[in-house]
């Protein structure tokens, strides 16, 4: 069928890495492994000696049997270097798990191993399947790393959210299951581009592209306990992140009280106020190719809101004066500089919404407004689906009910479409 060289990094879901040598090689693929040293501690060699029927490599100086052959291939007639040879016979390289110190070494083009000399070799199809504790994921400097091997060509294979390594973590972190890993890599073998979580292939379409995502929805403070706020729940802006970055994009979110795992992949900005999030748009809207505002952010705030509580006692009412919020959408389209796609929401309700949409596309001046009708049922705030109308100066796109990850891919369609014209 197909030659996989499969990469084995020092992790404990290296035993993930002897399922997926099972499953390819009972699909009838030739399999070859790299171990590092600190993978050993895991998983013995002898393992995936055994059910590869080739031998395992763990040195850049240990000779090769095989002479960077796979099994059943008819063997070399010199000895050929082996980080070399194994990447110039196979049809893809999959380094799963990848730990966050593969991963950096991968990212600044470290040459200190044989798995990091044979992923500067590789010129077919490169996959990394990341596995670490979920605080390490999200850490800037792994966000940053994984954010280069993007742009340097590698399929990221996103882990997946559950339980962890360490007693009682969840998060995610876990390296995607063996047989997402298959279907990544059998995608790659018949010519995909990409994999998502699931091993589904998603085009690059991004690569390079600096994306700002607004998310989530403002609070306003009335006392120190209260606020005037709304439903949203940041999903919709998360999937946006999300998608956006497994298409190749450098993703900041500005996360407006968002109480849901980040994003993977992405750096997050968390706030609160619609001061802070405007604060925090106007800091990274520069540095942006791309800005999908899909946060909810307050029209009115408080004009004096209490720095204590208000009691309720002796009260028989409260009247609270509100004044407007600054409009962060105008502000930054006022400055954007030529090459910005600017992208916003509109939660409206009825049957006008399409036609308030069309008014804010044309008085923010902005690329698209993607449209929520909230008075449709099971969809919107706080829900796993949604149904949008993406209103451009070309026309309507009506998107049917859908997840909202599917939403947020046809969404990045028409930033990418927008950016070609």
């Amino acid at each position: 069928m197909a030659r996989l060289l499969l990469g084995v990094t020092g992790g404990i879901a290296a035993y993930k890495s002897v399922l997926l040598v099972r499953l390819a090689t009972a699909a009838g693929h030739q399999v070859r492994v790299i171990q590092t040293p600190t993978s050993q501690r895991f998983v013995a060699p002898e393992t995936f000696r055994a059910i590869t029927g080739a031998p395992v490599l763990t040195d850049e100086f240990e000779p090769d049997p095989l002479r960077g052959a796979f099994p059943g291939d008819p063997l070399p007639t010199h000895a050929a270097i082996s980080h070399l040879a194994l990447v110039e016979n196979a049809d893809a390289f999959l380094i799963a798990p990848a730990t966050a110190n593969a991963i950096a070494g991968l990212a600044t083009g470290r040459a200190d191993s044989l798995l990091s000399s044979a992923y500067l070799a590789a010129d077919c199809p490169v996959l990394v399947a990341p596995a670490m504790n979920h605080r390490m994921w999200h850490h800037p400097a792994t966000v940053r790393n994984v954010a280069r091997l993007r742009e340097d060509g590698a399929v990221v294979i996103d882990p997946g959210s559950g339980a962890l390594a360490s007693k009682g973590e969840h998060g995610d972190g876990r390296v995607a299951e063996p047989d997402e890993l298959l279907a990544a890599v059998e995608s790659a073998f018949a010519g995909g581009s990409a994999a998502s979580s699931a091993g589904a292939p998603v085009a690059q379409d991004l690569a390079g592209v600096r994306v700002l995502v607004s998310a989530g929805g403002t609070r306003e403070p009335i006392d120190a306990v209260r606020f005037v706020g709304n439903r949203s729940s940041g999903r919709m802006g998360y999937a946006v992140a999300e998608r956006a970055a497994a298409r190749g994009a450098t993703v900041t979110v500005a996360a407006a009280n968002v109480g849901l795992p980040d994003p993977a992949g992405c750096t997050v900005v968390p706030v609160s106020t619609a001061e802070e999030l405007r604060v925090a748009c106007a800091t990274a809207f520069d540095d942006a190719d791309v800005l999908v505002m899909a946060a909810a952010v307050a029209d009115f705030r408080p004009v004096d809101p209490s720095a204590g509580k208000i009691k309720k006692q002796g009260r028989t009412g409260m009247t609270i004066e509100l004044e407007a919020t600054a409009d962060i959408l105008i502000e930054l389209s006022g400055r954007r500089r030529d090459g910005q796609t600017l992208v916003g929401f509109a939660a409206e309700h009825g049957d006008q919404a399409v036609v308030h949409a069309r008014d804010k596309l044309v008085r923010k001046g902005l690329d698209a407004v993607v449209v929520n009708d909230v008075s449709q049922p099971g969809i919107a705030f706080d829900a796993a689906d949604n149904a949008v109308t993406i209103v451009t100066a070309a026309g309507d796109r009506v998107v049917a009910r859908a997840a909202k990850a599917d939403i947020a891919d046809a969404i990045l369609d028409d930033v990418v479409a927008a950016r070609a014209r």
